[in-house]
């Protein structure tokens, strides 16, 4: 299984440990376009601090998240799922899993970043801002930056099971799935069961619940019907459109080649 994961806009300080290694983060093949980025958002926040700021889309008040980019090749890393942080990551609480369900952890999840492309929870990095909505100066728009990397290394990274996509629309625009591996991909959305609508903060922290509770109980679907199964079994109320006509709510059928799946997890209380 393969869980995408959108990262947190807030982070955690970078502390005191070795400064970033670019060749060890996973997906090697990200590499290049990673540096491409690195490059340009370090000189640009090392230049002009207000155009830095426009472009990063900063108010007053994160100024000094300017100076922290301009010093990412020099800054402490730490493993991912200590940087992220905010709402989906604290309710996920990968500090607290138990040794086994932080191995599959390290295994499964994948956080997309505007900076990184995608990163492993255990690869050390910075902290640092940019969101995927950024346009930077000279390389454009870095949802479009990614897409062809992306289609060359990730669905190489989902190799044969189950990816469910918890990612946010602007991190989901970078990569796609398609073909036979869109077919074993679910997306999740969170509803406010009276209501049928998604409200933000107990989205997220039901995310970050659904993947802990898959982790710890060592979960492991081999598509996105047994997702579904899985899911009920561990409480959760699931509803279902799966691709094929008539199959909406039958987690027992494959859907057609190149369309995924569609859950929504419903819940009553919001916190």
């Amino acid at each position: 299984m393969l869980v995408l994961l959108p990262p947190s806009e807030g982070k955690a300080s970078s502390g005191r440990g070795a400064p970033l290694k670019p060749g060890s983060l996973s997906l090697p093949g990200l590499a290049e376009a990673r540096e491409a980025v690195l490059a340009e958002l370090v000189d640009l926040c090392a230049g002009d601090e207000e155009k830095a700021r426009e472009v990063l889309g900063l108010s007053e008040g994160l100024r000094g998240e300017v100076a922290k980019n301009a010093r990412l090749r020099t800054a402490g890393a730490r493993p991912a799922g200590e940087i992220y942080t905010g709402v989906l990551y604290d309710a996920l609480g990968l500090a607290s899993l138990d040794p086994a369900a932080k191995r599959r952890a390290a295994r499964s999840l994948l956080v997309f970043s505007g900076l990184w492309g995608a990163v492993r929870v255990t690869d050390r990095i910075p902290s640092y801002r940019c969101s995927m909505g950024v346009r930077l100066p000279g390389l454009g728009a870095l949802g479009t930056h990614w897409r062809g990397p992306m289609a060359e290394v990730l669905p190489e990274a989902a190799g044969s099971g189950l990816v469910l996509d918890l990612r946010s629309a602007a991190y989901a625009a970078a990569w796609k799935p398609k073909g036979e591996v869109a077919a074993r991909t679910a997306t999740v959305r969170v509803l406010h069961a009276p209501t049928r609508k998604v409200v933000s903060h107990f989205n997220k922290a039901t995310k970050g619940r659904i993947v802990r509770s898959l982790l710890t109980d060592g979960a492991a679907p081999a598509g996105p019907a047994e997702l579904v199964e899985a899911l009920r079994d561990l409480g959760y109320e699931v509803e279902v459109t799966a691709p094929a006509p008539g199959q909406a709510g039958r987690p027992g059928q494959a859907g057609k080649p190149g369309q995924g799946w569609a859950l929504d997890v419903l819940v009553t209380e919001v916190h």
